[in-house]
């Protein structure tokens, strides 16, 4: 079998532009925590650094698309493919 390879995308429970949600999600993180460190280092240093990256990255990160692949769209949810 194939190893699933992970795409870091913006997170499908975007609170602005789902961003730190999608990162949360790549590194298995709880979304909530990451939100909070990353308003805490907005806050602490200003908009350059962690707003430029933040903007740059919800510029360049795809959307959540449900991690589907082109193989997997006649597969209904919940149910096994037969081989």
């Amino acid at each position: 079998m194939a190893k699933n390879k992970k795409h870091l995308t913006k997170s499908k429970d975007q609170v602005f532009l789902g961003v730190f949600g999608g990162i949360a999600d790549y590194f298995g993180l709880d979304e909530t925590l990451v939100r909070v460190i990353g308003i805490l280092i907005f806050v602490f240093t200003g908009f350059f650094p962690l707003g430029v990256f933040y903007l740059l990255a919800a510029l360049v990160m795809p959307e959540y698309n449900g991690n589907k692949t082109n193989n997997d769209d006649n597969i209904v949810d919940g149910e096994f493919r037969e081989k």
